[in-house]
């Protein structure tokens, strides 16, 4: 009863319906009737009322019991420190809550600090749309697809970030820089964007082409995942035909004209990735990917990183650390390994110490070293599986004596050898090593760093076009510093240099190391 007191601000002495109705189904009521209040509001409405029975000098001063003897200004604070999807809720308490949520300040409030935005939202007020109207049909409506998701083109995949900028929502579709420019900042243009200005409803519009914004749609298809489509996609089409549109689109993605490619196979690869790109007409399902979760303890920070893939260009890769393995999953792929696929794999466990400047220049130099680490772990794995085999045989005899004493020995000299390999691993990581390609490795970059940090053992996957034969073969992780690292792959005598991307992404966090995982896995099961 209390609590109807407070939120009501009526009390015996005002007739409160509630108790009204409460007395009449006493007198009409069953007899074995649920009392309408708890002991707890009883207690607290019991003392109210001995109060209003005996008032004392300190009645006066009194602090009100109803937040309806509030001022209204007071009122307006205090419903803006609320989440905005409470709001609604509070609206329905009374006609009083309802009339002071109009106010804008409110509405104001929650989306600077719950969006990000930052503009002088009293401009919109003068098209007669208020702050309330941003907030409930713009940016609560669409807070899903806000974060960082990856379209469904086939093997090339892509990176998406919609983000909040002013008053509209803008999904800006990241691009590489031009091959071989690793280190140049990446590039980016507007696929679609989503705007409340002169109507009462969100307005869609479509931004691919060069004839300005036009009709679009969106449709979120499940959690996760949401769908884009063109209403008009003549806004598309140029009066020079599909020669023209290549044209362009050949300065954009790549920065030069096809009579400046010189390689055929890459000449071929380009037209291959227009003609299957420009069919959707920006028609695309999207699907949400998270930036990978870090500890102290990683070797580098992870994230996301673009590196050279020979003929393809410059692709976009996520680093993420997996225990003892750091994996580099491809975001934007090719028809050989499709977006989405495990790029490389570093074995953090084995470490590879470079041979002096001259040796380092002999590829079979180099090359011996990293296939005696691959016969080493081919060992291990080896040896670990069989000791498994025999565990589980002892298990199933029940011989548990004899099998608690080896196996004591064996986690005793694993950790050992671990903590001589991490000992190892810190200490060379305080020391710089010259390094150099070795001669005949084919590496798209020239301007690669000359000094190093540590190396490790690693695998790339290659496969034929089409994603077919896929095979992880042997190749050397190098780290240079904490935003770049190379690898060499040794079949293909071809070296990789990846150069962190450095935008700080907004909602891309992963809720779970888990859910992480599980997009991960989810990604790659697509283009399998």
């Amino acid at each position: 009863m209390a609590v109807c007191a407070r939120l009501c601000g009526v009390g015996p002495a005002r007739g409160c319906r509630r108790r009204e109705a409460q007395g009449a189904q006493r007198q009409e009521g069953p007899a074995d009737s649920e009392p309408d209040t708890d002991a707890e509001e009883e207690r607290i409405e019991g003392a109210r009322l001995g109060q209003e029975e005996a008032p004392g000098p300190a009645a006066a001063a009194q602090a009100p019991l109803s937040l309806l003897e509030l001022p209204p200004e007071l009122l307006v604070q205090i419903f803006g420190f609320l989440p905005g999807t409470d709001l609604p809720s509070l609206a329905q308490v009374c006609s009083t809550f309802r009339h002071i949520l109009r106010t804008d300040t409110i509405w104001r409030r929650r989306c600077r600090e719950e969006y990000g935005v930052c503009e002088n939202l009293r401009k919109l007020e003068i098209t007669g749309v208020s702050c309330r109207d941003v907030y409930a049909k713009l940016l609560h409506r669409y807070r899903h697809i806000l974060g960082l998701w990856q379209p469904d083109i086939g093997p090339y995949g892509g990176l998406l970030n919609v983000v909040v900028d002013g008053f509209f929502i803008i999904g800006w579709m990241y691009l590489p820089p031009h091959d071989p420019h690793v280190d140049d900042p990446m590039r980016f243009k507007p696929l679609f964007r989503i705007h409340l200005m002169e109507r009462k409803s969100a307005t869609v519009e479509c931004m691919y082409g060069h004839k300005g914004p036009h009709n679009g749609h969106i449709q979120i298809v499940k959690k996760d995942e949401f769908s884009t489509k063109c209403n008009q996609t003549d806004h598309h089409r140029m009066s020079g035909g599909r020669q023209e549109e290549f044209r362009t689109w050949l300065r954009e993605e790549w920065g030069r004209t096809l009579e400046d490619i010189f390689h055929e196979h890459m000449q071929e690869l380009i037209l291959m990735k227009f003609i299957y790109t420009s069919q959707y007409d920006n028609c695309l399902t999207y699907r949400r990917i998270y930036l990978p979760p870090s500890n102290a303890d990683d070797l580098l920070k992870p994230g996301l990183f673009k590196g050279t893939y020979g003929s393809h260009g410059l692709e976009i890769v996520m680093l993420s650390f997996h225990g003892k393995k750091a994996k580099g999953t491809k975001i934007t792929g090719d028809p050989n390994i499709p977006a989405g696929q495990q790029t490389v794999e570093i074995d953090l466990a084995h470490p590879i110490q470079l041979p002096d400047i001259e040796n380092l220049c002999n590829f079979n130099e180099l090359s011996r070293i990293v296939l005696e680490v691959q016969e080493q772990v081919r060992r291990e794995q080896q040896e670990e599986e069989e000791g498994q085999d025999k565990e589980e045989g002892r298990s199933r005899q029940g011989d548990s004596q004899q099998v608690e004493q080896p196996v004591q020995r064996d986690d005793a000299e694993a950790e050992g050898t671990e903590a001589a390999g991490v000992a190892a691993t810190q200490e060379s990581a305080l020391t710089l090593q010259p390094f150099v390609l070795p001669v005949g490795v084919i590496s798209r970059n020239k301007d690669y760093p000359r000094t190093c940090r540590m190396c490790f053992y690693g695998t790339g996957l290659i496969a034929g076009h089409g994603f077919t034969s896929p095979e992880r073969t042997p190749g050397i992780f190098i780290l240079f510093d904490d935003d770049r690292f190379g690898f060499i792959w040794l079949e293909l005598k071809s070296f990789s240099l990846y150069s962190r991307i450095k935008v700080s992404f907004q909602n891309a966090e992963a809720p779970s190391r888990e859910a992480f995982d599980e997009m991960l896995k989810n990604i790659q099961l697509m283009t399998t």
